[in-house]
Parts: C-alpha cells; sequence; structure tokens
C-alpha cells in the first residue's frame, strides 16, 4: 500500500511499510546518532536539511522520504514541512547504503547518474558519508 502525497510541481509516493529497504537501519540509526553530543555537533556544524528520496528498484517509483534536519537535529520519514529542503536526493536503495556505508562517493554517484539532486549546490556538496554514523555502529 502506498500514500500519494501532492505538492505542486510534482507526486511523491510513500511507502507505507519501507521495512524492506536495506537502508531503513542506517535511518534509524542517523536518529540515534544525531541525539547524541557528536551528533548535535554534527547539526551545528553543518546546519542543512536534506530531503532523501529511496527507491527499491528503480528512481521514482515507491519511494521512501526521509527528512535529514541537520539544523534541529532530527530523521523523520516524510517530506520536509518547514518550506524547501536545503538539497533533496534520489537514490536506489543500494546506492543510498554504498554511500552512506562510504563505499561510494556522493559526487561520484552524481556523475554516474545514481542519484539525482535538487537544491543549492553548495548544500549538497556538504552531503558526504561524514554525516552518517561510523560503519562499526551500524
Amino acid at each position: 500500500m502506498s500514500v500519494a502525497l501532492f505538492f505542486p510541481s510534482n507526486t511523491i509516493e510513500v511507502m507505507a511499510d519501507s521495512s524492506t529497504l536495506k537502508s531503513e537501519p542506517i535511518m534509524e540509526q542517523m536518529k540515534q546518532h544525531l541525539a547524541s553530543d557528536a551528533g548535535k555537533q554534527l547539526a551545528d556544524k553543518i546546519g542543512l536539511v536534506y530531503q532523501i528520496h529511496i527507491a527499491p528498484k528503480k528512481l521514482g517509483i515507491h519511494e521512501v522520504v526521509y527528512t535529514v534536519d541537520l539544523k534541529k537535529g532530527l530523521v523523520t520519514k516524510g517530506p520536509y514541512e518547514g518550506g524547501k529542503p536545503d538539497a533533496s536526493f534520489s537514490f536506489k536503495d543500494e546506492d543510498f547504503v554504498k554511500v552512506a556505508l562510504g563505499k561510494m562517493n556522493p559526487q561520484m554517484a552524481f556523475m554516474r547518474g545514481a542519484v539525482k539532486v535538487k537544491g543549492s549546490l553548495s548544500a549538497a556538496q556538504k552531503f558526504s558519508p561524514d554525516i552518517f554514523p561510523k560503519p562499526s555502529k551500524l
């Protein structure tokens, strides 16, 4: 089952059950990480809001949307409700996992077409594996 959310320029589908995504544990770990002292320092340092669309197989189809708010230090499921995010990314699940674990460089992923980016280029360039908890914690 999916729920369609309507925005002026597009439609975003949010899967009701995202438990099949490999990225789900990473986002859960990110929530915990941002509640820690190190996570609070990260949020203070970056101070941006990212909206991340994760598709199980093909970009744009059955995407699960997460908001990583590095202004408030929060990770939520669903589109950003505080206006426009600083940058939005669309990943296939497996590519997001590679980027989050540091196995794929986000800039290389963009150049290869593995990620689509919307929004501020300077904000997008600050999106790196460094914002995610270290793999030993995952």
